[in-house]
């Protein structure tokens, strides 16, 4: 596993971080080869901090991590705004498979 700016050999943990990351801030269709790839956050990040919005938000994530994130599963999501207008999720999740299947991993991604 490698990571994307430095080239460098990482692991598997930071790898799903980056793998999460991707996913989450790319907008789907933007993609030339994969269409599909990414999720409607992109979409939805500049909306009201209402809690509507934030349910949005959250559904978004797990669903475009559940299709292209296989090596983890979602156990909770929740999505913080803070006053100087950036947006976080927090996400629980357990690894489905590698060294430590089974074992929880929390991953924090700014959305914005």
């Amino acid at each position: 596993m490698m990571s994307r700016t430095t080239g460098r050999a990482i692991g598997e943990d930071e790898h799903i971080r980056q793998s999460v990351a991707d996913i989450l801030t790319t907008p789907i269709g933007s993609r030339v080869e994969r269409r599909a790839y990414g999720s409607n956050i992109p979409d939805l990040i500049d909306f009201p901090a209402t809690p509507a919005n934030r349910l949005r938000l959250m559904s978004a994530s797990v669903m475009a991590l559940t299709r292209w994130e296989p090596r983890i599963g979602i156990s909770t999501a929740a999505v913080d705004y803070t006053m100087d207008g950036k947006t976080t999720i927090t996400l629980d999740a357990v690894k489905r498979r590698g060294q430590r299947a089974g074992q929880p991993i929390t991953l924090v991604q700014a959305l914005k």
